[in-house]
């Protein structure tokens, strides 16, 4: 199903962060990540505290009117703030949870009976993008002063490629990092396994899945695989460490946002001035 995107006559200013699962549980330094980068793009960032899970779980597991709920739920939060003009936008450091937002609230919804939240649906499915790809598709930004010293290769995540489409976007914002080399890996564009239930279902194919990944991520020689979903990066990175390997998954936010160090001691004739502290804006909704 095409996925209609909000088309922006002036650069949107105000975004809400839809922080996601994983990231608001385990990995909360993305969320942050995340909105320093936006903040210094010049972005206000509002974070929803009442926000829940999209309900992508439960959908994938069939148990569509539990998806509902908390679709609903979602959508109670998100849409108003985009009706009213409080936000212009919403914005995910996650490619599979726009997916769901995007692709399958409007599925959810498409019972005649279940009208008004269609249309809820479609106003947050049109506003809601992920991160690399509003920063290229809607900011028209590609270069904006990350700094990583060492090699990168990125693997592309199932739902951000094949789903949403995006997948030249994070290619185009790691090129324009300085110091840095982007080194190709093979099969970049092969599913690591995870797949969410998938590796709770199948965890034999889908270690034997990540294993593959794993053994092309090392042959690259890179120091940090980036990518876009900490899902694949939870996967990616308990198989690297089973391999004893210091090379490592990072999310992609934690890359722009030159959050990362992983060798002090790489040879290059670029100088790498210090990045200096963003500053804090960013609000709940209280205000």
């Amino acid at each position: 199903m095409a996925i209609k995107r909000r088309t922006y006559t002036k650069v949107p200013k105000r975004v809400a962060l839809f922080v996601t699962c994983m990231v608001d549980m385990i990995y909360p330094e993305v969320g942050v990540s995340t909105a320093e980068l936006l903040e210094r793009l010049g972005m206000e960032v509002i974070f929803q505290r009442e926000q829940t899970c999209c309900g992508q779980p439960a959908f994938n597991a069939g148990y569509r009117e539990e998806s509902r709920v908390l679709a609903r739920r979602f959508l109670d939060i998100f849409e108003p703030m985009l009706r009213s003009g409080q936000v212009d936008a919403i914005v995910a450091p996650s490619g599979s949870c726009v997916t769901m937002t995007s692709h399958f609230y409007p599925v959810l919804f498409e019972d005649p009976a279940s009208s008004a939240d269609y249309q809820r649906a479609q106003t947050v499915a049109e506003s809601t993008f992920e991160l690399t790809e509003f920063l290229v598709d809607v900011l028209g930004i590609e270069d904006i002063g990350s700094r990583f010293r060492g090699k990168l290769t990125y693997h592309a995540c199932c739902h951000l490629m094949r789903e949403l489409g995006v997948d030249e976007q994070p290619r185009s914002l790691l090129e324009k990092i300085p110091a840095s080399t982007l080194v190709e890996m093979d099969g970049d564009d092969e599913c690591c396994g995870f797949g969410g239930l998938f590796a709770i279902k199948n965890p034999g194919i889908s270690t034997a899945m990540g294993d593959r990944k794993v053994k092309n991520v090392i042959n690259s020689g890179a120091d940090v695989v980036t990518l876009c979903d900490v899902s694949c990066m939870t996967h990616i990175n308990g198989l690297l460490e089973r391999h004893n390997r210091h090379c490592r998954a990072v999310h992609i936010a934690e890359i722009l946002n030159s959050q990362v160090d992983v060798t002090a001691n790489v040879e290059s004739d670029v100088e790498v001035p210090p990045t200096p502290p963003p500053s804090r804006r960013w609000q709940d909704n209280r205000q």
